[in-house]
């Protein structure tokens, strides 16, 4: 359920989304408010659910997985075992940066970070021994035109 947000929650939310790191002191400069203030504000909205965590956004590139690939999934087995099955294996494999289950001709897609081709293919054989799947695709991102965790406020 959304939450009613004032702009000086949108400005809070607005510098945490492109700088988490910034001290309580700096966030409340920029936010224009005292320290306290500032400070009751992010709890209320870590509270509401608003803020959910504060991670590091790591470089792929550097950590040896540049390469991202876009898999689409089908499937013919739809029940509750097979999902479960799905999702368990998805969420054992680090690759896996993201997954969804999807409306239209596609059941699910995958965001996959690898190394490089000869680990998408280990990466691909791993899956497919998990759980069985109609046919699986991969395109390959070859350029980022644009790639953000920030939210539109």
């Amino acid at each position: 359920m959304p939450i009613s947000l004032d702009d000086i929650d949108r400005r809070i939310l607005r510098v945490l989304q492109s700088d988490a790191t910034l001290s309580m002191d700096a966030l409340a400069e920029l936010a224009g408010l005292s320290r306290n203030a500032c400070w009751r504000r992010v709890k209320l909205l870590e509270q509401a659910g608003v803020i959910r965590a504060r991670p590091a956004l790591l470089d792929p590139d550097t950590l040896g997985c540049p390469l991202m690939a876009v898999v689409l999934i089908r499937t013919s087995a739809h029940d509750a075992e097979w999902r479960t099955r799905f999702e368990r294996a998805v969420n054992a494999m680090p690759q896996v940066v993201s997954a969804y289950r999807m409306t239209g001709d596609l059941d699910y897609m995958l965001r996959v970070r690898v190394a490089d081709m000869a680990a998408y293919d280990q990466f691909y054989k791993a899956l497919t021994a998990r759980v069985p799947v109609s046919d699986i695709s991969a395109s390959f991102v070859m350029e980022f035109l644009k790639e953000t965790t920030a939210l539109p406020l």
